[in-house]
């Protein structure tokens, strides 16, 4: 099967599950090199919106994704990836996953999770993700 790089300038998006258990925990997007590399050396890599560049997941906090299986969606458009996370959490802000909040019936934003690392310590040499933002 062909995957389809096209619609959105090149990127598709790249959901990352916890093989073990589910968890959904986070969405990334790929090209076809992040791809790639991902494919050879079977720890996650993105393509960075912000930053324009490839980037491995856990090149600055040490937690990598190592891949256990990579599935392709029935338009070829979306990936979803199940793994193995090394290290206590995913989030650049201090969770397991990114996914630790939820919106309530009235619109409010409720925290779910418990931070399982302190970010100021993994980050605190460079600028964090969330910054680099434009």
């Amino acid at each position: 099967m062909q995957l389809d790089f096209t619609k959105s300038d090149g990127l598709i998006p790249a959901i990352i599950q916890d093989a073990s258990n589910g968890d959904v925990l986070m969405l990334g997007f790929m090209n076809d090199i992040a791809l790639a590399e991902t494919q050879r050396t079977q720890e996650v890599t993105f393509f960075s919106r912000s930053r324009n560049r490839l980037w491995k997941k856990g090149e600055s906090s040490g937690h990598v994704l190592k891949v256990r299986e990579i599935r392709v969606d029935c338009d070829g458009d979306s990936l979803l990836i199940r793994v193995t996370p090394i290290g206590p959490g995913v989030c650049h802000e201090g969770y397991r996953s990114c996914f630790f909040r939820s919106i309530t019936s009235d619109g409010e934003t409720q925290i779910l999770e418990q931070r399982t690392f302190d970010p100021e310590e993994i980050y605190a040499q460079e600028t964090k993700p969330q910054e680099t933002k434009r």
